[in-house]
């Protein structure tokens, strides 16, 4: 499925705000995460704007610290099944843990979601990076980071195995005899291995696109090699373009060396653009934003990332404290990205925290300029496009609207999609049924 290299976008949907803060702006809908009205206007905004694909976070362990976001919104898989109805091309992302599900579960749910979609559902895999998570399903302990990428390996394997259960000729449907499938193609998986039994078959069929296609979320050593190995796409953060190219370039490289071609697989990191119609208009915009965080909320924000660890005990004024083991069995890559800075830097905990909730970057100008930038990381390979959010209310409608056009004129972006599916959308072929492929080895062996 060969075609010139585009931008791939996608758009997050995060209601109530990207952070702890973002509802208090006079324009923001602080309900907007159970707001299916919310969720639809978002989603036939980036269908109009021909994005790739909506994206839904997710984590199943909140406190009284958390973000407003996080403390109240749907799940998933149940918001994208209703989008699914009112979209007809874009992709519907979702996130899901490996480490507090069942994989027979998951892989019948985003079936049935590729099924109502017509084919345009994805997978965010994640391993849950919480450890209170592991409380709200009755564990005793939340696994160790490197247990938990090994069970995401099996995990998948095991999903994807299901996925194949039917053959894509299995369902003949023949009236006349009565046949209504093909018993020789229907295959159980019956798979053992060091933390999964599932014996199979699933009882729902391939989709119009064979399979969901597979995000991935992780920055640590351990989600890299899972990425470059099994991923279509790989979802980031990065602070600069210079970080992000050095990920680029990693990342691809392990993708090569499994035997992949790296153009098979899109890295794409998460910013949210603020747009003016001036630098001034936009610089006033991002201050704007700004001046709604307190040191409180930034505080809360840092200790997200440290298995929210309560930072309101130290001094802010101090050096940044020595809390980093309560960051590294949950987001290692957040973890080390501040330990580098407070390294090369020394920075106080007041700095890290007010950096790291309000980061400015250079994602904040003009449409022309935000398109100039886009194409800059595109064209540099820094990514192969974006998962936007909209910081400040309106601003995605702005981005549409203004900068989509730009990137369109200068040939980077679809003007159309090009076919029905996710798949089709992004460029990647449908998957083999392995069991086909396997029975087709071995009749001529």
């Amino acid at each position: 499925m060969t075609r010139p290299r585009q931008l791939k976008l996608g758009h997050m949907i995060e209601g109530a705000g990207r952070t702890w803060t973002d509802w208090r702006h006079p324009d923001a809908t602080p309900g907007a995460s159970t707001s299916f009205k919310y969720y639809k206007r978002s989603a036939q905004l980036a269908e109009q704007g021909k994005f790739d694909f909506l994206f839904i976070a997710d984590s199943l362990s909140i406190n009284e610290k958390s973000s407003p976001h996080y403390l109240n919104r749907f799940e998933p898989i149940t918001i994208l099944s209703a989008l699914a109805a009112v979209t007809d091309h874009i992709g519907l992302v979702a996130t899901l843990t490996v480490t507090y599900s069942e994989p027979f579960n998951v892989a019948r749910q985003f079936a049935s979601l590729d099924h109502i979609s017509g084919g345009r559902a994805g997978w965010n895999v994640v391993t849950s990076w919480l450890e209170g998570s592991a409380a709200n399903f009755g564990k005793e302990e939340h696994p160790a980071h490197d247990v938990r990428y090994r069970l995401a390996a099996e995990y998948l394997d095991v999903v994807q195995g299901l996925w194949d259960s039917w053959e894509d000729d299995a369902l003949v449907h023949d009236k006349a005899s009565g046949r209504f499938f093909d018993p020789a193609k229907l295959n159980t998986l019956g798979h053992k291995g060091e933390f999964l039994s599932v014996k199979g078959p699933l009882n729902i069929a391939r989709s119009a696109q064979g399979q969901p296609v597979i995000f991935q979320a992780g920055a640590s050593e351990d989600g890299r090699n899972f990425a470059a190995k099994r991923a279509d796409a790989v979802f980031v953060g990065h602070g600069d373009i210079e970080e992000a190219r050095s990920y680029y370039a990693d990342v691809k490289a392990r993708a090569a060396g499994f035997g992949r071609d790296p153009d098979d697989l899109f890295i794409l990191p998460a910013i949210a653009p603020i747009i003016g119609s001036t630098e001034a208009e936009a610089n006033a915009r991002w201050q704007e934003r700004a001046e709604l965080v307190s040191i409180e909320s930034a505080l809360a924000m840092l200790g997200r990332s440290f298995n929210d660890h309560d930072f309101s005990a130290y001094d802010l004024d101090a050096p940044f404290p020595d809390v980093f083991s309560h960051g590294f069995n949950s987001s290692q890559s957040a973890t080390l990205k501040i330990a580098k800075a407070v390294q090369e830097e020394g920075l106080t905990l007041r700095q890290v925290a007010l950096r790291f909730a309000t980061p400015k970057g250079e994602l904040v100008g003009t449409p022309e300029q935000i398109a100039n930038r886009f194409e800059d990381w595109f064209r540099t390979r820094a990514s192969d496009g974006f998962v936007v959010g909209e910081p400040i209310p309106g601003q995605f409608k702005i981005l549409i609207e203004e900068v989509v056009p730009i990137l369109q004129k200068r040939g980077l972006f679809r003007e159309e999609y090009e076919g029905e599916t996710f798949r089709e959308s992004l460029g990647i072929a449908v998957p083999l049924n392995r069991f086909t492929v396997e029975k087709a080895k071995r009749a001529v062996a």
